[in-house]
């Protein structure tokens, strides 16, 4: 039953630690590389580095709602949206803006 879990390649949840520039300070994330490849892959889509997209990530967040209390957890929560995104097929616009209250009550017709 959880093969397909149990089975994950040790290596793919590895922490790995980069060097970042959020709003001029020099910090380090620590995610695991799962959750960096994810990343990589949103940034190439938005034509951005991974550091230039979590800097832009960063200074929007804060813009919307204040200090983020735990960013690291925001950014898994970020890959999240975007593997949904992409089993879907729904553009990312119509997932990260709307509550799941909101997007279960669409009506398609």
């Amino acid at each position: 039953m959880c093969h397909l879990f149990a089975s994950q390649n040790p290596d793919s949840y590895v922490y790995e630690t980069r060097s970042i520039r959020l709003n001029g300070q020099s910090t380090s994330i620590r995610l695991e590389k799962v959750f960096w490849n994810i990343l990589e892959q949103i940034a190439a889509l938005e034509g951005m580095s991974v550091p230039c997209f979590i800097s832009t990530l960063h200074r929007e967040v804060l813009l919307m709602w204040g200090p983020v209390p735990n960013f690291t957890s925001h950014l898994r929560c970020i890959c999240l949206v975007a593997l949904e995104k992409r089993a879907t097929g729904m553009p990312a616009a119509s997932l990260g803006g709307e509550s799941s209250e909101r997007r279960r009550h669409v009506v398609v017709g």
